[in-house]
């Protein structure tokens, strides 16, 4: 059996199959296809087989293949053309996805006849897969969600690329502004020191000048014997 996995994959333990169910746009006297995506998700090669419950109505190519390990494989199903609706457009039949592991480098013309036989022994895990049928207009209105979903999903990145480009400015401009800032500040420190060194200069000459004078007065002054 399969389960379900995110974005509508049906997962199993050798194989992911994508979509988890066929949809056809259904209109008389028109052939309609729906593909499906293998994942081989082992190391191992794996051979599928794919059967329905209605071979005439569906054309499936191909049916049977090899995956390499970790590779995958496109199938495409055809629903062959109808001549009438079925009732309430709701559809009974099913595929069944086998899949099982096989010697390395075998062709698909070389698998052996009971490859799928569940009564030879041999480990086969099987997908079922159900059919939908949609009506054009119906696909239209998807095609045209999806259409109006795309649109708005590049609408969205456009407007984060944008904040994004606008943060990468301001961050730029908060730079600049920090790195004038600092070329200030240091221009301040410079003028700090050398009007302080400039007034310690005064200060001293002006301490000299009264030394000097001191001296001068204490050795003009008569002395007293």
């Amino acid at each position: 059996m399969s389960a379900v996995g995110a974005a509508g994959a049906a997962t199993n333990q050798l194989v992911s199959i994508k979509p988890d169910e066929l949809k056809f746009t259904f209109e008389l006297e028109k052939q309609s296809y729906c593909d499906l995506k293998v994942v081989n998700n082992t190391e191992n090669h794996v051979a599928f087989k794919v059967k329905t419950t209605s071979p005439k109505k569906y054309f499936v190519r191909p049916n049977t293949g090899v995956v390499d390990p970790w590779d995958s494989c496109i199938i495409r199903v055809t629903l062959q053309a109808q001549r009438e609706y079925p009732p309430d457009m709701q559809c009974k039949d099913k595929f069944l996805l086998q899949s099982t592991i096989v010697p390395p480098n075998i062709d698909v013309d070389d698998l052996p006849q009971d490859c799928f036989n569940k009564d030879s022994g041999k480990a086969i895990e099987e997908c079922k897969l159900r059919v939908m049928y949609i009506s054009p207009s119906s696909a239209q209105a998807n095609s045209t969600e999806d259409s109006q979903l795309s649109s708005d999903s590049t609408h969205l990145n456009q407007a984060l690329q944008r904040l994004k480009d606008e943060r990468d400015a301001a961050a730029r401009q908060t730079k600049q502004l920090q790195q004038e800032l600092e070329m200030l500040k240091r221009r301040r420190l410079r003028k700090s020191d050398r009007g302080f060194s400039f007034t310690f200069a005064i200060f001293v000459t002006l301490i000299g000048i009264m030394v000097g004078f001191l001296l001068n007065l204490s050795l003009s002054s008569p002395s007293t014997e």
